[in-house]
């Protein structure tokens, strides 16, 4: 059966991101106050491996957080951005991201090395995918992996992308199309 595309909001789209929620995950709009958790969960270096860097200090990421909550200066960009609140115990746990222009966003997501493996980046990548669409209108998502890194490859397979023969900056380009299920 053939899905139908809504229309894109004729609204301008929030420049603070909607929260939304998984199975068992609270992706909650960023705010310069989570910097301190997240400096902890982002704190090991072997999430730096693909990436490059290395794990901010608190002060650094709430510098960060500052400038990611103040927005693009384009008016016609939107930077998203979450962490992810495990809802069984409280915990933030990493964070997912979109630069949404138009109906195009392209996606990001880390998860800290303890809640690794179980799932939650996928789920937060789905997720988000899903909130894009119906919050956004998106229409096509967009990531960059690093080749070597399938733990990443395995979640954009599972947010809906495929790779593609695109390359930035040693990554792969990795995009899919989506589309809002037909209203009933």
């Amino acid at each position: 059966m053939p899905t139908t595309a809504a229309p894109l909001p004729s609204t301008p789209l929030p420049s603070t991101p909607p929260r939304f929620t998984t199975a068992r995950l609270d992706a909650l709009p960023l705010e310069p106050a989570y910097a301190e958790e997240m400096a902890a969960v982002l704190a090991d270096p072997a999430l730096y491996v693909f990436t490059g860097g290395e794990p901010p200090a608190p002060a650094a990421l709430r510098a960060r957080y500052e400038r990611q909550c103040a927005g693009s200066p384009d008016p016609g960009e939107r930077w998203w951005n979450w962490v992810l609140r495990v809802r069984e115990d409280g915990s933030l746990a990493g964070y997912v991201q979109a630069t949404v222009r138009g109906p195009r966003a392209e996606i990001a997501w880390v998860v800290g090395t303890p809640w690794q493996g179980r799932g939650y980046a996928s789920e937060a990548a789905q997720g988000l995918a899903a909130h894009l669409v119906s919050a956004g209108g998106v229409r096509e998502l967009v990531a960059h992996i690093h080749p070597d890194h399938a733990a990443s490859a395995a979640v954009a397979v599972a947010a809906g992308l495929g790779p593609t023969g695109g390359w930035e900056d040693g990554e792969r380009r990795w995009a899919g199309s989506v589309t809002v299920p037909p209203v009933p």
